[in-house]
């Protein structure tokens, strides 16, 4: 053979297996899962999970899920992959992952749907469906129950994207990111009844670079929540209700725990929720901080609390013993948040009488309860107020 045609045929060979990972696509329906919304498609998407995850490093591949709905019961997609990249791929309409109707098979699992290890992992489409209701009469009711299940949990993940995911009726959370790097949120829908218990939209814990943006969160607990070791986080175009607002918290449950710092929360619009955005903590010990945080250009519309700092959280008054937390609130900005109060108090800040917080700003605050002048309540806070502040600051 010429050399020329060698060299050729090489490039040819390499081109084509460039081409091929890069267009590899797995339908989970070709691994025997069926879209008919009974059936248990389970081991059909971990077969083709691993079909995508064992592909050729030098590629990407795709597992797809076609319009149908696909029951599942809890499943692991776990890494780390020889691919590049994995995208796990519903259509954006007609295609839903069901629990199954009893939530006892969901059991003590704590999680529904969980990538683990993975990285250049990429969630796009579809809906999640927990069918949650039942679950949640059994809490409300006070039975014997399971611990329940987080619908869709990303740990140890890195270099993540979730897009265009719709997530109904959770039995907890809608979505955990636990020891995460450089994860994308954007333009989900999240959605379950006021009235369901601990349903926060999206919870973030141990996890650096964390983007949720252009989302729509309508849940029973949080919208977002926000753990200890969270660093360099933005949460931008999120409308938040009904819910318990955009928390910082709860901070100081353990002795020793790491800190929440850099958050910035922008042009958010919070509608009729339980808080606008809170800083809440344990009272008691803690080595805790939350620092460098910046809520900025929110919009209230008849939020009980719009602006909290909640360092006494202690339910039943079990285990705080000094009724003081530990965790160190400081460089706390708010400015540009406007709207009303369901509340007279708008803004309050109750602060640890042992680690008073220090170095909160207040810029261009206009807040109104009933049409009329609304109030602030400090304890154990400092800072300082520029702009027009309404109500009037108690630093």
């Amino acid at each position: 053979m010429a050399p020329n045609i060698a060299v050729t045929l090489v490039l040819l060979i390499g081109l084509f297996e460039r081409c091929s990972s890069a267009t590899a696509a797995y339908n989970v329906v070709s691994f025997g899962a069926r879209g008919d919304g009974n059936t248990d498609s389970t081991k059909a998407f971990l077969r083709a999970w691993s079909a995508a995850c064992s592909t050729s490093v030098r590629g990407a591949a795709t597992v797809y899920v076609p319009r149908g709905s696909f029951l599942i019961k809890p499943v692991v997609f776990s890494g780390p992959c020889r691919s590049s990249r994995v995208t796990f791929q519903m259509d954006a309409t007609g295609t839903s992952l069901v629990a199954p109707s009893n939530y006892w098979e969901l059991g003590n699992s704590g999680t529904w749907i969980l990538f683990i290890k993975v990285t250049g992992l990429s969630v796009y489409g579809g809906t999640v469906d927990a069918r949650g209701h039942a679950y949640w009469q059994c809490r409300r009711y006070g039975k014997s129950c399971t611990a329940g299940a987080r619908s869709v949990s990303l740990f140890w993940c890195n270099n993540v994207v979730v897009s265009g995911l719709r997530s109904m009726n959770s039995q907890t959370m809608h979505m955990a990111i636990d020891n995460c790097n450089n994860v994308v949120v954007k333009n989900v829908k999240i959605r379950a009844p006021s009235s369901s218990p601990n349903t926060d939209g999206i919870h973030i814990e141990a996890s650096t670079g964390v983007t949720i943006s252009g989302s729509t969160i309508m849940t029973g607990d949080d919208c977002i929540s926000i753990g200890s070791g969270s660093k360099n986080l933005w949460l931008e175009r999120i409308a938040c209700g009904p819910g318990h607002g955009i928390s910082i918290g709860s901070l100081g449950d353990n002795a020793n725990e790491d800190g929440v710092q850099n958050v910035t929360v922008t042009s958010c619009v919070f509608t009729k929720t339980q808080n606008g955005v809170r800083i809440k903590t344990w009272a008691r010990a803690s080595n805790g901080y939350a620092t460098n945080i910046v809520f900025r250009n929110l919009i209230m519309k008849n939020v009980n609390n719009p602006i909290i700092i909640d360092q006494k959280y202690c339910p039943g008054n079990q285990g705080c013993p000094r009724q003081s937390s530990g965790v160190k609130i400081s460089r706390v900005t708010y400015t540009n948040i406007r709207g009303t109060s369901a509340s007279k108090v708008a803004m309050n800040f109750y602060c640890s009488s042992s680690n008073p917080c220090w170095g909160l700003k207040l810029q261009d605050i206009r807040l109104t309860y009933l049409n009329k002048a609304a109030t602030s309540y400090c304890a154990n806070a400092g800072g300082s107020s520029s702009g027009v502040v309404i109500p009037r600051s108690c630093f």
